[in-house]
């Protein structure tokens, strides 16, 4: 067992000091560098293929913002709220999400590494066909979040629920499910190598395997 990350602050950043205050929505094809972005509203946002390099957002709405394809990193994301976002074939490399709600996001065939959530809540995330590598979902809520089809490595879940969360077809090495709160999964036949898991978790997730394989239990 490791212990789970702890959550940075503004100043914690390396970059902090550098950072220059935007309160304003970005244009269309932005590419930002070193800002802080407050408290902007941002739904009608439509910069697909965008850059963004040691940015903070704080406080900011997404929306339906349309950032497909667009790459994000060493950002920070305190108390975001992404409802509805289009981040379809995004790139997150170094980004740490604090407090943010991700809910109805389209985020297929994106790339995360080196990614951290902290106190974040997930509802209805579309993350299939996705690279997750070396990411932590740390006390976060996690709701018919759906990785099917999706390559996950060394990805963890301390103190986190997983509710109604697909992960069939997905391809999975050393997905360690030990230090979750609560685990409803949606699993397929063949997503069942590369979890970890303990013994108390392996008997109550004993129906969930049965069903995946294809296995009557009667008395």
């Amino acid at each position: 067992m490791t212990t789970r990350p702890t959550p940075r602050a503004l100043a914690d950043l390396p970059y902090h000091r550098h950072l220059t205050a935007v309160d304003e929505p970005f244009d269309d094809s932005t590419d930002l560098d070193r800002v802080h972005v407050t408290g902007a509203e941002l739904s009608t946002s439509d910069a697909p293929a965008s850059s963004f390099s040691e940015c903070a957002f704080s406080g900011v709405g997404f929306g339906t913002a349309r950032l497909a394809r667009s790459h994000f990193t060493d950002v920070w994301l305190n108390g975001c709220r992404l409802v509805g976002t289009d981040l379809t074939d995004s790139t997150w490399f170094d980004a740490e999400l604090v407090n943010t709600v991700l809910a109805g996001t389209v985020a297929y065939d994106s790339t995360l590494r080196r990614v951290t959530f902290h106190g974040c809540k997930l509802a209805s995330v579309n993350l299939r066909g996705g690279r997750i590598t070396d990411v932590v979902f740390a006390d976060c809520a996690l709701e018919e979040v759906d990785f099917g089809g999706a390559t996950l490595t060394r990805v963890r879940f301390p103190g986190s629920t997983l509710r109604d969360v697909r992960l069939d077809d997905a391809t999975m090495d050393r997905v360690d499910l030990r230090e979750a709160a609560d685990l409803h999964l949606r699993l397929g036949p063949t997503s069942l190598a590369g979890l970890v898991v303990d013994s108390a978790q392996l008997v109550a997730l004993a129906p969930t395997f049965a069903r995946a394989l294809g296995v009557t239990v009667t008395d």
